[in-house]
């Protein structure tokens, strides 16, 4: 039986393997978030937090960024793992003082991230001191001086690091950028830089905005849904249910991705009675079991298809009205995708050419067609590319700006697109550094800073020796462990902005702050009353989010209260910002952010709406592209894919079902048959064969890459178990985070610099025999 407990980790040889799932949610969802969630909160906080998830007076969910539908919610409107999520967060467990007293860091480093986060709440303000062995209380004040006099020393602001995660809301952004650039830096790494900016510098490039184009309404009147490189049944739940409604309207749905998942295949609703004695719904009508690193040969395939089409029918195909009316490039794209090999294509994507056809024949039939993408397509050395690729087939035939039709990037964490937003990026334009500095009176650095590969080679290297995190797991969450935890280490000070306890608190610099931080969850009273925050989902609303449980100690602090007193104290009493007002009361930072972001006018009112309110989209809107040619750009990209070396395989890092990003909250991957363990490695079973192994084999795994210099770069992990599964031949797929030591710092998707996670060229060996 798996276990659940604060008090258990991992144990592998538990580790049990049966057939994956055909369908997603159901009663077994019902039930997993109910048992989770009354393990972790009790049956009063349990009643209390998801009765108010996701509804207009609720708290937003602390997972995924899948919005609402407009007009309407359900009783329940979440899904398991948003239940997971806020049964991580709302736990009644807590981790004190005496904790920290009775656990060495020593200790704690053996832990791994699973037992860390079933841990609990974390109470107070914690410090390690340089040489310490233990973390020990300190008082607010005496934290914020102790950063305050770590940075003030530096040399330079850029030799301070500043990274934020996707749960920080709008004002906490907004404010934490505000913090940084009027310390004197643009070094602000964050989760996009790992997910999804390959669809943002594609999507910017192409269209003018790094944002997708549809809603929710959209996605039900579709005719036809791509979704490439997503698993919507484990990352995005809720998503099922507007692809239910879709199908019911009409749509077809191909999915296309290198495994079959669940959640792609067939869904049943537990809020209906056909998903809790019925079969549910068909969500794909088609499954393109793609190879690792090809939809770029599958885009362009399509496209060379469509003009062979037009070819046969002149005018019926390419939408020439408004390619001619609003893009650029589009001569050379068509003489480039022209002279596409379809036999390459075939090869690259190991896909058949009927299957081609098919899908360029459903794309032609459709008048309203949306492609979603994820991970799947943002971590490959050519990412940006594909997602251009994409968005010429689009392009092509008039699918922006219309209804029912668009780019659909499905982003992860719950705020992640409201943190660019709010100017989380170290690469903000200057209209909005501008707009900064006359608000504030301030002058804004333009020197651009560090992302998160560069902020992880600049504090190995010793450029930067101060690192600070509003939120997130940084050790955990980014590639080549070994090099990141080497430059924490190299770090003079590090700050952990945190709800609870994670990989980063053990892996630290010579002095270390863990600062305890109130969540969704927490009900968060200032001078002036009751506080609300506000996040932007994945598609351009923002709405408001409203905690209202009892915190469980009376030490921690908002995100926004931490930022406004860390700047009192860093930036002196006379500094412009009115820090202590926007504390008080976060209407005020809503006023000042509706003079400084486009979008944002008359803030305070529009976000008291019942759902909200949606920001532009200049390409959806009115068909306006704010790009260098002022019209959106075709993109010409020489076709790129991944081979997979004789004796090796391709393999990608993903999640497991019980877990959302880097947080572990249990250890079974219902939907793929795997329960009490993570280490596995699923693999064709005629590469299983081939390779010399059997299903159920220890195998270590050892990534190769060619440095710089030519020289062959290994790196090693040790006993995962082979699991003989569905995927491409020459692919194979396994959990992140304990798989991104295989990822070496330097292999980023280009122009995006994101870490190309998804394409790792691995060999297997036969896990070395331990000493009994």
């Amino acid at each position: 039986m798996t276990r659940h407990g604060p008090g258990s980790d991992i144990d592998e040889s538990d580790l049990e393997v049966s057939h994956p799932k055909d369908y997603a949610a159901g009663v077994p969802a019902v039930l997993v978030s109910l048992e989770r969630a009354y393990e972790q909160m009790g049956a009063v906080r349990t009643v209390q937090s998801l009765t108010r998830l996701n509804q207009r007076h609720g708290f937003d969910c602390p997972g995924c960024a899948w919005p609402e539908n407009p007009g309407h919610r359900k009783p329940a409107e979440f899904c398991e793992n948003g239940a997971k999520a806020v049964a991580e967060e709302a736990t009644l467990r807590t981790v004190t003082p005496e904790f920290f007293a009775q656990h060495s860091l020593g200790e704690l480093a053996t832990k791994t991230d699973y037992w860390l986060g079933q841990q609990g709440r974390i109470t107070h303000p914690m410090v390690l001191r340089d040489d310490a062995t233990h973390y020990e209380p300190i008082g607010w004040d005496g934290a914020y001086r102790l950063i305050a006099d770590h940075l003030n020393a530096l040399p330079s602001p850029d030799q301070a690091v500043f990274y934020t995660s996707g749960r920080t809301s709008n004002e906490a952004a907004f404010l934490y950028q505000l913090l940084i650039r009027s310390y004197g830096t643009n070094n602000m790494p964050d989760c996009s830089n790992m997910c999804h900016e390959s669809s943002g510098t594609a999507l910017t490039d192409s269209i003018g905005i790094g944002k997708g184009s549809v809603s929710v309404p959209d996605i039900e009147a579709a005719d036809l849904i791509l979704i490439a490189g997503q698993n919507p049944g484990t990352n995005h739940p809720r998503m099922l249910s507007t692809l239910e409604k879709a199908k019911a309207n009409g749509a077809r749905i191909i999915a296309i991705n290198p495994l079959p998942e669940a959640g792609l295949k067939r869904f049943k609703d537990p809020q209906k009675v056909s998903g809790v004695v019925g079969r549910g719904v068909d969500i794909a009508d088609e499954f393109l079991q793609i190879r690792l690193g090809g939809d770029m040969a599958l885009f362009q395939g399509l496209g060379r298809l469509l003009f062979e089409a037009e070819d046969i029918a002149p005018g019926t195909v390419i939408d020439r009205a408004f390619v001619d009316a609003h893009c650029a490039g589009f001569d050379d794209y068509e003489a480039h995708v022209r002279s596409v090999d379809l036999d390459t294509v075939v090869e690259a994507t190991g896909l058949t050419l009927a299957q081609l056809r098919d899908t360029a024949n459903e794309l032609i039939a459709s008048e309203r067609t949306v492609i979603c993408w994820a991970m799947g397509l943002t971590q490959h050395t050519h990412a940006v590319a594909t997602i251009g690729e994409a968005v010429n087939v689009l392009l092509a035939r008039g699918m922006i700006g219309k209804r029912g039709a668009g780019v659909c990037p499905v982003r992860g964490h719950s705020n992640v697109q409201g943190d660019r937003t709010m100017g989380i990026w170290e690469k903000m334009p200057e209209s909005f550094l501008a707009a900064l500095d006359t608000e504030f009176d301030i002058d804004t650095p333009r020197k651009h800073g560090f992302d998160t590969v560069d902020s992880i080679r600049a504090m190995r290297d010793g450029q930067a020796t101060v690192f600070m995190a509003m939120g997130g797991n940084f050790v955990s969450a980014t590639p080549d462990t070994a090099a990141t935890e080497s430059a924490l280490r190299s770090c003079a000070l590090t700050v952990q902005v945190s709800t609870k306890l994670n990989r980063s608190h053990v892996v630290h610099g010579t002095t270390a702050l863990i600062l305890p931080t109130l969540g969704r969850t927490d009900l968060d009273v200032q001078s002036s009353g009751k506080q609300a925050v506000s996040v932007e989902d994945s598609m351009s609303m923002v709405h408001l989010s409203r905690g209202r449980l009892k915190p469980v100690s009376e030490h921690l602090r908002s995100e926004v209260a931490i930022v406004c007193q860390l700047a009192r104290t860093l930036l002196g009493p006379d500094h412009p910002v009115p820090w202590s007002r926007f504390a008080s009361d976060y209407d005020h930072i809503r006023d000042s952010i509706s003079r400084v972001v486009p979008g944002f006018e008359d803030y305070n009112t529009r976000v008291r709406q019942p759902d909200g309110f949606e920001l532009p989209h200049p390409p959806r809107d009115s068909r306006r592209f704010h790009t260098e040619t002022g019209r959106a750009n075709f993109s010409v990209n020489e076709l790129e894919w991944v081979p997979t070396p004789a004796g090796r395989l391709i393999l990608q890092t993903m999640r497991s079902h019980d877990q959302y990003n880097t947080t572990i909250y249990g250890l079974d991957d219902r939907y793929r048959g795997v329960k009490g363990g993570r280490k596995v490695i699923l693999i064709n079973p005629d590469d299983v064969t081939e390779l010399g192994f059997r299903d159920g084999d220890l195998v270590d795994i050892i990534s190769e890459f060619t440095d710089s210099h030519g020289r062959l770069e290994e790196r090693r992990i040790h006993d995962f178990r082979v699991v003989a599964y569905s995927t491409p031949k020459g692919n194979a797929a396994a959990y992140y985070p304990e798989t991104n030591p295989l990822v070496p710092l330097g292999h980023v998707a280009k122009k995006s610099n994101t870490p190309a996670s998804k394409a790792i060229t691995v060999r297997l060996e036969p896990a070395a025999r331990k000493d009994s």
